[in-house]
């Protein structure tokens, strides 16, 4: 019976602990996936195949070591994310034991603050609402007529 109350405990203490149960190192992907970046090891792997992730300046393999301290940079979607790894996991656990696994550096978050606040200024350049049909006939009225403006007749040698 005393056996059954020591696993219990265990399972305790590693589910307190996310990263109770830390290695020395640990494949990329699969740190990827327990931190959170990734919803699975295929979608990390593909990531880091397709050069998404990087160490050092350098493009890693699906099969590299990572180790606490390593500095990594990884591309999403519009965001680019330099982070330093804190823990090591090999379980996947909820969002907020995932963010103790690791620490965005602060020129990562103001170099992505920065180009989200660009985006959504570029974004207020566009028109509130379609063009209607009235308007689509104007501009195809204006290209047909720029465009004619601009045609050079290549045959005409009385150009020249």
């Amino acid at each position: 019976m005393s056996k059954s109350n020591s696993k219990g405990n265990d399972r305790e203490n590693s589910a307190e602990n996310g990263a109770s149960n830390q290695t020395e190192s640990m494949r990329i992907d699969k740190w990827l996936w327990a931190a959170r970046f990734f919803k699975t090891r295929s979608l990390a792997k593909a990531a880091i195949e397709g050069g998404k992730v990087h160490h050092d300046g350098d493009r890693v393999k699906v099969s590299k070591e990572v180790r606490i301290g390593m500095e990594l940079t990884i591309q999403q979607g519009f965001d680019k994310k330099t982070v330093q790894i804190k823990a090591l996991s090999a379980q996947r656990g909820g969002a907020p034991q995932a963010q103790l696994l690791y620490d965005e550096t602060e020129m990562s978050v103001a170099r992505r603050e920065l180009l989200s606040s660009q985006r959504k200024l570029h974004n207020l350049a566009r028109p509130e609402h379609r063009p209607s049909k009235k308007d689509r006939r104007q501009i195809h009225k204006f290209k047909e007529k720029n465009n004619q403006d601009s045609v050079v007749d290549w045959h005409n040698d009385d150009a020249y």
